[in-house]
């Protein structure tokens, strides 16, 4: 079990709330950044031009990360559910095992006290 399993429903709510925004936050910048420093080699541009270059860029920049992580996301939920089946499987092969290791062993058991 983990620390956020052990929170209330309400606070792992919140958690996850908070660290959405500061993703958003953290990917909003780096969008940013990434504009002016590409903006930064165009000298020629004025700088009205240079403002609307990288708003564009941020944008584009933001719009690539956001497919990115909807990509992951889903990716993610793929990979759970072939997880949780493969689960599944491995816990009822190992009943199936256990089961007829027991049902062996009170068939022997059986056997050896019919014959005493």
């Amino acid at each position: 079990m983990t620390a956020m399993e052990d929170l209330p429903a309400d606070m792992r709510a919140f958690h996850n709330e908070v660290e959405g925004y500061l993703l958003a936050a953290a990917a909003h910048e780096e969008a940013r950044a990434a504009a002016a420093r590409f903006a930064a080699g165009l000298d020629w541009l004025t700088e009205a031009q240079r403002r609307e270059l990288e708003r564009r860029f941020a944008v584009e920049h933001l719009a690539l990360a956001r497919a990115s992580w909807q990509r992951t996301g889903q990716r993610a939920t793929e990979l759970r559910g072939e997880y949780e089946a493969a689960y599944r499987e491995s816990r009822m092969r190992l009943l199936a095992g256990l089961l007829l290791g027991f049902v062996l062993v009170v068939a022997t058991n059986f056997v050896v006290l019919m014959s005493a």
